[in-house]
């Protein structure tokens, strides 16, 4: 079937979906009642989180032939979100994520549960796949989305440094949302130790490509030694745009050379903070595909990120990285209300 013009997504997000399995407040997911397993994985989550707020997007990525990945192709569907380049894997399960919850919502990583011995499916994302269906995809998108998670395992990895390369013909901006998460690279890691040595000099390939790098602050100093987004910028060729998150602080950045930051925001009630930073990313995507920067000045750039801020606040009133993602009128009668 022909695809119409308007119909080619804008953005690619390639790289995991999986389960984040949520323990109860203060408990322990892995043994404790009742948990919510949410659907979740970086860039599924920015994906879900374009759509909702009614960008095009694609999901590059693999799950397994169980019960998440018939999950994600039904929420993929409601949202339209493009599955082309969707693999199942017959033969590896889908991710659970085993989250623990502090008290007041904030999520420890307690490992990983789901696995039948061969790995999981988001670990064998195949270049075959892609290069069937990319040429089409890549057609009209402006973006590719993607983390550092499948460099973590060889077959991802190979299709995510391939991708990276074959859509250069087509010109896509690359964004970037470093997503450090120790346990994939190692699960007897500390859920909150900084990368190795091999895992830096396998992130550090991607800076060179990116347009736009998300970090989070302790991501920043772990492979920048600055928390400043300017300096980080200019220590790279490419001169990208840098996004520096730190919590409830205040987002730093460097946007088209101008320099700021901009007050984190927060809900009434905070439930879960899983996926905040995946609907940061959506948002602030949004708003790149959707203003004009040719006269950008840093008024315009508060605004951008301060509906990113909206964006990533409003999840956290809910539980998992999906369910709460906001439409594009709730994150804006969200900032006219007194909690922005």
């Amino acid at each position: 079937m022909i695809q119409s013009i308007d119909s080619f997504p804008s953005v690619l997000c390639l790289g995991e979906a999986l389960v984040d399995r949520l323990g109860p407040l203060g408990g322990d997911p892995a043994i404790d009642q009742p948990v919510e397993d949410c659907l979740g994985g970086a860039p599924a989550n920015v994906a879900c989180g374009l759509a909702r707020l009614g960008v095009k997007a694609a999901f590059l990525g693999c799950l397994g032939d169980d019960w998440i990945g018939e999950s994600f192709q039904e929420l993929m569907r409601s949202r339209d979100i493009n599955m082309d380049a969707l693999q199942i894997d017959a033969s590896r399960p889908s991710r659970i994520v085993l989250v623990s919850r502090t008290v007041t919502g904030e999520r420890v990583f307690k490992g990983f549960a789901g696995s039948k011995g061969d790995g999981f499916a988001d670990q064998a994302i195949e270049v075959t796949h892609l290069k069937k269906h990319l040429p089409l995809l890549a057609t009209k998108a402006k973006w590719l989305l993607l983390g550092s998670i499948p460099l973590a395992s060889r077959i991802s990895a190979e299709s995510l440094l391939w991708t990276i390369e074959y859509v250069k013909r087509f010109n896509l901006s690359i964004a970037l949302d470093v997503n450090w998460r120790p346990t994939f690279w190692d699960p007897t890691l500390s859920p909150d130790v900084g990368p190795t040595s091999n895992a830096i000099q396998a992130i550090e390939r991607l800076f060179g490509h990116a347009a736009l790098i998300k970090l989070a602050r302790e991501e920043a100093q772990w492979f920048f030694n600055t928390d400043e987004p300017a300096r980080i910028a200019r220590s790279l060729t490419t001169q990208p745009d840098v996004v520096v998150t730190d919590g409830a602080n205040p987002v730093k950045w460097c946007i088209g050379g101008l320099t700021g930051q901009t007050e984190a925001l927060s809900p009434a009630v905070v439930v879960d903070t899983t996926g905040a930073g995946d609907a940061f990313t959506a948002g602030l995507l949004h708003q790149f595909l959707t203003l004009h920067l040719s006269s950008i000045d840093e008024q315009k750039v508060h605004e951008m990120v301060r509906f990113a801020a909206a964006c990533g606040a409003l999840v956290c009133g809910g539980a998992g990285a999906i369910d709460p993602q906001p439409t594009k009128d709730q994150a804006e009668l969200f900032l006219s209300s007194p909690f922005a």
